[in-house]
């Protein structure tokens, strides 16, 4: 929490008659006080370190530590510290917070992934925290970084991040020390000085009433303890009552007496002076996602207008009691130090069904902005243009760029409004909907490699629904998703697991789709472990399933990837006859590309066979179906296979007319040679059996 980035000037929210008109909200950049703590954090860089004592090279990072309350305005001294020495880390800062703001821990799996997009660096969708922890190392190993973390609740937290490099530096903002880390020196802040302060009054109020009664100013900063988040709270009350005196606000505050911390007491005041539809917006904005506010999620929240919202929020900042978030998007934060007296306002003021019933607004409106996400990069198709018109004008975006870009920025509360949801467990239908929305939202405009690490959490959060409410069906697909992400990073073995998994909970809901492709992939991660016979195996029950249920298409690509395997397996006689069922079913089906791609298959295996003549004649088969199916490339890569055969055949003349022939289809795309075609062709055919899947 930024406590001393404030805004100041008047507000708008308005105890009664009507509304002022609203000003744009003023930006602060100039950081206040702190002058001997900067001094010596500065100093505490360049100082010798134990291991330099003793005469050996710093292993790690050097931490700073800069400890205090929420509201103390540890986040902007260490921002402002960042700011003051960036320029001695030609590599960059990084930034990242290590608890939510209701308090919960955020896993290092989840922070060393973010670090590691934030560098450009993949981070294999489903990696554990220590393979992540291992990954952000081995990148800042090289790098002179600079690291805030911010909202450490424990040493264990930065311990896991901290590069083993003495080149970085790490500014960890915590509560208290950070025991178990060591040579690190916490520098713990108190209250602003005198004169800071009063700048900072100044800042809201105008130098006219500082100055007037310098003494009773100088008294309310004794009052609010130097505190900047309670400064920054009084200073807005001043702000809202051009014709109050600074003593005014003080011998309110002492009237109130010495009932709970002072920043709580200044909240009070300020929070029994807005209107009561304000007043309930403001406790209704603690149940906001990670903290994060967009007009549409106050609407959905409070069940006013987005424009209305808009307004409130704008006002709130001029209040203090939200924060402006530098984006293109209107956006807002509620600041940490707040969120703790807003909750129990909000359970004390609210019933538990009202609450419930704004969540189940915001959910549903976060559904309905997703779906218009996606259903905007969909609109040569009739349904999606249909879907669009019957939206509302504020759900629309203007066009894809627009929607890409909210999705973009409204990410990290998309994603923490899906884990908020499922952990509620009292809005399971929603929290469905919205997990559904977003993955098609992310692979419309992300793509799912790209996305593929947040589609994973996602994955799991749907897995957790489906356990929870007994779902098998949701259950099997959730499985099947987690276990492909598995496959492509590498984890076959984890993979495998799942898919059995999704096998049982296939059967348990009586799914054929799921059973059929669960059991094929089954089979796949045996081929891709090497395990050809258990393989052959499991597709061979998949192409029964696929048989039974007359699903020829389907059928025709196992038999396909059954020969695949006996191939692999140096069972040329069983593939051959595999082949020869593929390319029947191909023909069966009309599929004239497949069946081109089967019987190349099918000349290689011959050739492997030692068996050239046949595999000269199916081979010249293929070459007149991929004609008809029109493949240059495959077209090609026959007329090389060809052209090797031939040359093993003892027919050099023929051997060339053949290559050169391929040579004018390439062009300058001529592969090197036909083995290496061979091989690419048998990978290509894996691989797409593996994406039909």
């Amino acid at each position: 929490m930024t406590d001393q980035a404030v805004d100041a000037g008047g507000t708008t929210v308005s105890e009664e008659g009507p509304r002022r008109a609203a000003a744009p909200p003023p930006t602060v950049s100039q950081f206040l006080g702190r002058a001997r703590e900067l001094k010596e954090l500065r100093a505490d860089i360049e100082r010798a370190g134990l291991d330099t004592l003793a005469g050996r090279k710093a292993p790690r990072a050097r931490v700073l530590l800069i400890a205090g309350r929420p509201g103390s305005g540890r986040t902007a001294l260490a921002e402002e510290l960042v700011r003051q020495v960036a320029h001695s880390y030609p590599d960059g800062v990084l930034r990242a917070r290590l608890t939510e703001p209701d308090g919960t821990l955020v896993p290092t799996e989840r922070t060393a992934r973010d670090l590691l997009t934030a560098l450009d660096l993949p981070a294999p969708a489903g990696a554990d925290e220590d393979d992540l922890s291992e990954r952000l190392r081995e990148a800042l190993a090289t790098r002179r970084t600079l690291l805030l973390l911010d909202d450490a609740a424990d040493a264990g937290q930065v311990d896991a991040l901290l590069p083993e490099n003495p080149d970085c530096l790490v500014v960890a903002v915590s509560g208290g020390p950070l025991t178990g880390i060591a040579d690190v020196r916490p520098c713990t802040l108190g209250g602003l000085d005198t004169k800071s302060a009063l700048d900072l009054l100044d800042r809201f109020t105008g130098s006219v009433r500082i100055t007037v009664d310098p003494r009773a100013a100088e008294g309310l900063v004794e009052l609010c303890a130097g505190q900047p988040a309670a400064l920054v709270l009084a200073g807005a009350w001043l702000a809202h009552r051009p014709k109050a005196a600074v003593a005014d606000l003080a011998k309110q505050l002492r009237t109130e007496g010495d009932d709970g911390p002072i920043l709580e007491r200044v909240f009070r005041l300020t929070y029994a002076a807005l209107p009561s539809a304000a007043a309930r917006i403001l406790r209704l904005l603690s149940l906001a996602p990670a903290g994060l506010v967009d007009p549409h999620t106050a609407s959905a929240l409070a069940g006013c207008s987005v424009g209305a919202a808009r307004t409130t929020l704008d006002d709130f900042t001029r209040l203090g009691l939200v924060r402006a978030v530098e984006s293109p998007l209107p956006q807002y934060e509620v600041p940490g130090c707040l969120l703790p007296l807003l909750r129990p306002l909000t359970e004390a003021e609210d019933r538990p069904a009202e609450l419930q019933l704004a969540r189940a607004r915001m959910l549903e409106r976060t559904v309905r902005l997703l779906v218009s996400c996606r259903a905007i990069t969909e609109t040569d198709s009739s349904p999606a243009r249909e879907k669009l018109a019957g939206m509302p004008r504020a759900l629309r975006f203007p066009n894809p760029r627009a929607a890409a870009d909210w999705l973009r920025i409204r990410q990290p509360a998309l994603l923490a409004a899906a884990r908020l949801a499922v952990a509620d467990g009292e809005l399971d239908t929603l929290a469905r909907r919205l997990m559904a929305a977003l993955v098609r939202a992310m692979v419309a405009h992300v793509g799912t490699q790209a996305a593929a690490p947040e589609l994973y959490g996602i994955h799991r959060l749907v897995l957790d629904v489906a356990e929870r409410r007994n779902l098998p069906r949701e259950k099997a697909a959730a499985l099947l998703n987690l276990a492909d992400l598995d496959a492509r990073t590498g984890r076959t073995t984890d993979a495998l697991a799942r898919y059995r998994a999704a096998l049982d909970a296939g059967r348990e809901a009586n799914d054929p789709y799921a059973t059929g492709r669960a059991t094929e992939s089954v089979g796949a991660a045996h081929q891709e472990l090497g395990d050809y016979d258990r393989a052959a195996d499991w597709y061979g029950r998949a192409l029964a399933q696929r048989l039974a249920r007359d699903e020829r298409a389907d059928a025709a690509r196992l038999y396909g990837r059954i020969a695949t395997v006996h191939t692999y397996a140096g069972r040329y006689g069983e593939a051959l006859r595999n082949w020869r069922s593929a390319v029947t079913g191909y023909r069966r089906t009309k599929d004239v590309a497949g069946q081109a791609r089967a019987l190349s298959e099918m000349a290689r295996v011959q050739e492997y066979a030692g068996r050239p003549e046949e595999s000269l004649v199916t081979c010249q088969e293929a070459v007149e179906w991929a004609r008809r199916a029109d493949d240059v490339r495959l077209q090609a890569a026959l007329q090389l296979r060809l052209a090797d055969t031939l040359d093993r055949l003892g027919d050099p003349t023929a051997a060339r007319l053949h290559r050169s022939t391929a040579e004018r289809m390439l062009g300058d795309e001529l592969p090197e040679s036909a083995s290496t075609r061979e091989q690419d062709g048998n990978a290509c055919e894996i691989r797409s059996t593996s994406e039909e899947d």
